[in-house]
């Protein structure tokens, strides 16, 4: 977005938020505004049912400033503090603080260290009191900070780090779980009973945020997270996005921030918003220059296996390819957000699943949106997917979506795991099945095994060409 569209859009956020302070100020309803909205012929596009900031916000700017004009004229509200201040929000609370099973004592000592455990960052203890905006919200609180949006996320990660810490040291029942949500936003400060308040669309998003998040997760909201993104390569890195979510009046793109020492990687379905749009799930036609597939148990005991697909794609048609689609099976009933999936393109960017078909216990289908389309013929694109599941059963099947001009098969498992590999070719039509050819390449190392199987030259692989592979 240019300067002068954020300036504007700025303008009319700062506008709807002096004139909902004046309404809360003077106590007055929605009802007072549909009738000043009347009387004055100013004429809104709103259900019965919409509030008064949803009012305000299918005004244009022209009409907001008329009401805005109104208010004054009519109330002669002198002494209202009008200007609002953007800051940059973090909300948090603590997950299932209000657990009945818990005494009143538990809930307390949890809200005493959660404030303890933030004080004692780096990030709080360097900031002035007196600068930062602070909400208690009885189990939590939100901070806004008026100088860097880096702040929120350096709080939330140190944050992390000394929960996980004091967690490590409690009693199951003792420990803290948290959620955080992250937004930069305008606030109305107005005066209250007990001195000066807040309240915005900033303060707002920020808790509607954090009310998507599970155990120990921090989202943070798309105006905030591409600031983020955009300043060093190290928050990019633990930034991840992951769709579009639905929330109260409206809805937002949210990211998920986490790495091996903070956050959680899990995927929220509620509230997900699965996009529909023809043109992005329009599949063209496509061909493999390669294909690699990678299986390496990381469990003997329970037979996990990480595994590994990497594709490199030739788009054949004339549109160009913007969505890919994935299906997956296994032995093991498991949630989609069980797997850990993860897709990445040839530049390591992690790429959206825009759309979770099938979520049945042992099979998943999903596609996923390309950073950038596959132009016909272009050449150098590649896609990897990456999950973790059990296979007891000790078989794998691969099954070709389109023909593919190379295949590799890698296998990697300990040592000590006893092994019986076979690869196995479908006969098409017939379904018998065959050892495929040549003969796989195995290799012993100190702490584990390899076998690697390739086609030659001569082996084409066509579409729905299905292969076993067993150990």
């Amino acid at each position: 977005m240019s300067k002068s569209k954020e300036s504007y859009k700025m303008d009319i956020m700062e506008k709807i938020a002096e004139i909902l302070g004046i309404l809360e100020e003077k106590n007055l309803s929605k009802d007072w505004l549909l009738s000043e909205l009347k009387k004055h012929k100013i004429k809104t596009d709103v259900s019965a049912f919409s509030n008064s900031y949803q009012i305000l916000k299918n005004c244009s700017h022209e009409k907001i400033q008329k009401i805005l004009n109104v208010l004054k004229e009519d109330l002669a509200i002198k002494d209202v503090k009008t200007l609002t201040r953007t800051l940059h929000w973090f909300f948090i609370d603590i997950v299932s603080s209000s657990d009945p099973n818990l005494s009143v004592k538990s809930q307390a000592r949890k809200i005493y260290a959660l404030n303890e455990l933030i004080q004692r960052t780096h990030t709080f203890k360097k900031e002035k009191t007196e600068y930062l905006d602070i909400l208690p919200t009885g189990d939590g609180m939100a901070i806004g900070f008026s100088d860097s949006p880096e702040k929120p996320l350096r709080l939330a990660i140190e944050l992390h780090k000394a929960l996980r810490k004091f967690n490590s040291s409690q009693k199951e029942k003792d420990k803290i779980f948290i959620r955080i949500g992250i937004d930069t936003g305008p606030v109305y400060f107005m005066k209250g009973i007990k001195g000066e308040i807040f309240w915005g669309p900033g303060l707002i998003m920020a808790k509607r945020v954090m009310d998507l998040c599970g155990p120990n997760q921090i989202f943070a909201s798309e105006r905030i997270a591409k600031d983020l993104r955009s300043l060093s390569e190290e928050n990019k890195a633990t930034m991840h996005p992951i769709g579009e979510y639905e929330i109260k009046h409206g809805k937002v793109v949210i990211y998920n921030i986490f790495s091996k020492e903070f956050g959680n990687k899990t995927i929220p379905k509620k509230g997900k918003i699965v996009k529909t749009n023809e043109d992005d799930f329009k599949r063209p036609d496509f061909d493999f220059n390669s294909v690699e597939v990678r299986l390496e148990v990381t469990e003997p005991k329970s037979m996990m296996v990480h595994h590994t697909w990497i594709w490199d794609v030739k788009n054949v048609a004339k549109e160009s390819l913007k969505a890919v689609f994935y299906s997956l099976g296994g032995d093991v009933p498991r949630d989609f957000s069980e797997l850990n999936v993860k897709v990445t393109d040839e530049n390591n960017n992690r790429l959206e699943i825009i759309s979770l078909d099938v979520n049945k216990p042992m099979e998943k289908a999903f596609y996923i949106k390309l950073a950038t389309p596959i132009r016909k013929n272009q050449t150098g694109r590649l896609i990897k997917l990456e999950y973790d599941w059990e296979e007891p059963e000790r078989n794998f099947v691969y099954v070709f979506s389109s023909k593919s001009k190379k295949f590799r098969y890698y296998f990697s498992a300990p040592k000590d795991l006893q092994l019986k590999h076979r690869i196995l070719e479908v006969v098409r039509d017939l379904g018998d099945k065959r050892r495929a050819e040549p003969p796989a390449k195995i290799e012993y190392h100190n702490e584990h095994t390899e076998i690697v199987w390739e086609t030659t030259k001569n082996h084409k692989i066509l579409a729905h060409d299905t292969y076993e592979f067993q150990w």
